[in-house]
Order: C-alpha cells, then sequence, then structure tokens
C-alpha cells in the first residue's frame, strides 16, 4: 500500500476541480415541464423496464438502490427519487434483477411481472441491531485498517474492461445550465496496482445554455476521472493512508443488515486538532468480508477559504467564490467473491460574491457514473493512446449534440431526476423547432 509520511492538503480528495472563466455570449434558460409517467419500451434488440424502488412500509423512495440482472454483469441503480430503468437484451428469457439495499431484505424480481400501471419494486426493512464485535477489536480504528489490509483479497484482482455510464450537471440556483452525459470504457487496474486507470469515450452528448446576465462559465475539471478517483479503494491514498487515518476519530454507529448480510457502520471525522478542511461520514463494511462496501461523506467546510484552494482552478478578478457544500458518495457490489466499484456520486455547491453586486450566484454540480456491465480479459484491449480521456478533460468541451431521444439505444443509463428530465425534453423541443 503506498503511504504518505507527511500530511500534505494537495492529496487530499478535491473535485471535480473547477474553472471559472469569463466570457461574453448571451443564452436561454432552460424551463421545467412536468415528468412522464413511467414505462417501459421496447426495441429490436432490447427491452427496457422502468419502475421505482420504495420501503414496503411507508412507500417512501429509495435512492441508489443496485439492481443486478440475474446470471449477468449488466447492473444499474435508482436514481435520487428512487427511480430506475434497466435494458435487457432480448436474448435472455425470463430476465430477473436482484435489487439490494443497505438495512433492507434482497429482493429478486422477474421483470415480466412489473405491473404496467404501477411498476413499484417494494423492499422489506431489517430490524436495526447493535454492532457484533466478537470478531474484531472494539476499537474501530483497528477494523478499517484491516478493511485496507485486506482489499487486495477482496476486490477485484485482474484488469477489468467496465462499460460506464457518465453525467454531470451544473445548475445556476434552481434551473440546470449545463447537462452532460457520455458512456465511457473504463480500463479498470486491478485493486493493488499503483497503474492508473484508463477511460476511452465511447458516445456522449450536451448542451450548455448560460444566463446572458451572468458572464461567468462554470465548468467542471477531469470528467469520469473525478468519479474514479472516489474508488478510495482502489486510491486509498487520497484520504485512508496509514499516516492519514491518524488524523480521523472512527467510532461504531449501530450496525446494519443488507439481506443474511451484516454490515458494520463507521462514524469517521477529523480529529478536533486538526484545522485543516477533512472529510467526515459514514462507512459500511460486510462483516463476513471486511470489505467496503459503501461510503457516505461530506467535506468539512468551515474554513471557506481553504476549501476553496481544493477545488478553484480559476476564478474571475471581482469575484470571490468558496464552496457551500461538498458531499460524496461510493458503492461497491459483489461477484463472485469479489467486490467492484459500482456508483459514485458528487454534489457540490459553490457560491460566487461578485464585488460591486447587490445579488451573489450559487452554483450547484452534480457527478456521477454507474458501471452498466463489464469483463475480465481487459490486458488485451488496450486503449490507443490517441482515444484515452486525459485526467484534466472537461467533458463539456469534448462533446456536442443533444437531440435524439433514442441516442443512447441498448445502452444502460442513470435514470434522470425529475428536474432532470424535464431540462432534457425541452432542450430536444427547442432543438425540434429549430
Amino acid at each position: 500500500m503506498k503511504t504518505q509520511p507527511n500530511f500534505s492538503i494537495d492529496k487530499f480528495l478535491s473535485f471535480p476541480v473547477i474553472s471559472l472563466l469569463l466570457f461574453g455570449f448571451a443564452v436561454r434558460t432552460l424551463a421545467v415541464n412536468d415528468f412522464p409517467p413511467v414505462k417501459s419500451s421496447e426495441s429490436d434488440n432490447f427491452i427496457e423496464y422502468k419502475g421505482k424502488i420504495v420501503d414496503k412500509k411507508t412507500g417512501s423512495s429509495l435512492a441508489y438502490a443496485g439492481l443486478t440482472v440475474v446470471g449477468t454483469n449488466i447492473s444499474s441503480i435508482s436514481n435520487s427519487e428512487g427511480d430506475f430503468s434497466i435494458k435487457i437484451s432480448k436474448g435472455i428469457s425470463n430476465p430477473k434483477i436482484k435489487v439490494s439495499f443497505i438495512g433492507y431484505k434482497n429482493k429478486l424480481v422477474t421483470l415480466t411481472d412489473l405491473k404496467p400501471d404501477k411498476p413499484r419494486i417494494e423492499l422489506e426493512p431489517l430490524a436495526v441491531e447493535l454492532p457484533e464485535l466478537n470478531v474484531i477489536s472494539k476499537d474501530a480504528e483497528v477494523l478499517i485498517r484491516a478493511v485496507l489490509e485486506k482489499r487486495g483479497d477482496n476486490y477485484f484482482n485482474t484488469q477489468t474492461l467496465m462499460t460506464a455510464f457518465y453525467r454531470e450537471t451544473i445548475k445556476k440556483s434552481r434551473t440546470y445550465v449545463s447537462l452532460a452525459e457520455a458512456v465511457v470504457e473504463v480500463n479498470k487496474q486491478p485493486y493493488t496496482s499503483f497503474k492508473p486507470d484508463a477511460v476511452k469515450l465511447y458516445k456522449s452528448r450536451k448542451k450548455t445554455d448560460y444566463n446572458k446576465l451572468d458572464t461567468l462559465a462554470f465548468k467542471l475539471q477531469g470528467g469520469p476521472f473525478n468519479s474514479l478517483y472516489l474508488d478510495i479503494m482502489k486510491n486509498p491514498d487520497y484520504i485512508f493512508t496509514d499516516d492519514m487515518i491518524m488524523n480521523y476519530e472512527f467510532t461504531f454507529d449501530y450496525s446494519t443488515h443488507e439481506d443474511n448480510r451484516l454490515i458494520y457502520v463507521l462514524d469517521f471525522k477529523q480529529n478536533p486538532n486538526k484545522k485543516e478542511p477533512m472529510y467526515y461520514g459514514k462507512l459500511y463494511i460486510d462483516a463476513q468480508s471486511l470489505a467496503l462496501k459503501s461510503a457516505v461523506f461530506s467535506l468539512n467546510i468551515t474554513d471557506k477559504d481553504a476549501a476553496a484552494e481544493m477545488f478553484i482552478k480559476k476564478k474571475p478578478f471581482n469575484a470571490r467564490v468558496y464552496p457551500i457544500d461538498a458531499k460524496y458518495r461510493i458503492d461497491y457490489l459483489e461477484k463472485d467473491g469479489k467486490w467492484y466499484y459500482a456508483y459514485s456520486r458528487i454534489e457540490l455547491g459553490m457560491k460566487i460574491i461578485w464585488k460591486k453586486k447587490l445579488f451573489n450566484t450559487n452554483y450547484y454540480s452534480t457527478v456521477e457514473m454507474a458501471i452498466t456491465d463489464w469483463g475480465k480479459g481487459a490486458e488485451n484491449k488496450a486503449f490507443d493512446y490517441k482515444d484515452r480521456l486525459k485526467p484534466s478533460v472537461i467533458i463539456s468541451d469534448e462533446v456536442s449534440g443533444f437531440s435524439d431521444p433514442k441516442f443512447w439505444g441498448e445502452f444502460n443509463v442513470i435514470e434522470p431526476e425529475k428536474s432532470i428530465d424535464s431540462a432534457i425534453k425541452k432542450i430536444q423541443k427547442q432543438l425540434e423547432k429549430k
């Protein structure tokens, strides 16, 4: 494992990197329409199933529930409102999906049994239990060190070629001003390798509209690499090296379950004597394998100026910029006893305080990526150097076009939230009028 003898804020997980550049062109804002009813669709090669994951008792939506097609490597995830869509080849007869969510029983669903008028999948919650710590030390820090020590055993140890859907959005206050989506191929390196993951852009689209009253171009640098860097089991040196662990306090929270597997829950926060912006949140650890299953955490932005230095690459001379929110999520799935990166999400809010202006501007960006399929043998499918995306890429500068509603074809995508879906439909209507 790589170590970091001296603490450095530059090595911390600080992404996306923001570029704030001045431009002077007029644009239109995006409107919001009603969200259409959920339904399934069919093409020559695949059937698309849509639905919603909810709590059986309360009916509340379950965000970021995992869905895997039984007998395949095809997977997807529900969005922040519990909605999902998944496309399955017609060659798979009587397809079933396994739906999983921490704190709930797994559910096996035959997709053809979903009711077209009410495509809801109800998960049954499990009782919360106290931590069962008889197999490990009661010292929470010992547990996280054990997780890191076992990552070579628990996670993929061969190169893996993954297909992923990537989306980044930027909102000015409540209005979407930029949407970019892509299908990318990821040459995922073994979890014990220091070799970085490689990314190839396969298919993409974008639409950017900046309000004519603002000459600010808010851009996200790094594209899919932001999502891959969040894979803290592949890149522990960004947050949890041996030395950096000492900067945190770890405590046990109530344990939970996913189906019949016990999940340890660790809370972590920076030590009070550490003044640099660090992280706090929860780690969900599979008790059987000691594999990290999920991490949900935020950046401490109490020191706004120091936090801003972690994100901002360029900014206008007549503005002060600092973060107002920075949230992160990473989820892993298990296949045949090995775990792999499945989904990540970054939510970042930035406030721009203009000199000699009455009103400030808030921007909110979301970056998310989901692995939708994967296969072994990536060592025989190395990307040509000219096809590889650079870690400094600004994805909205690399792609164009946003017109065909069937653009993604049989690729699985993350179901957009209602407001994103409405913005996409508005863009398409504008293009149709032209």
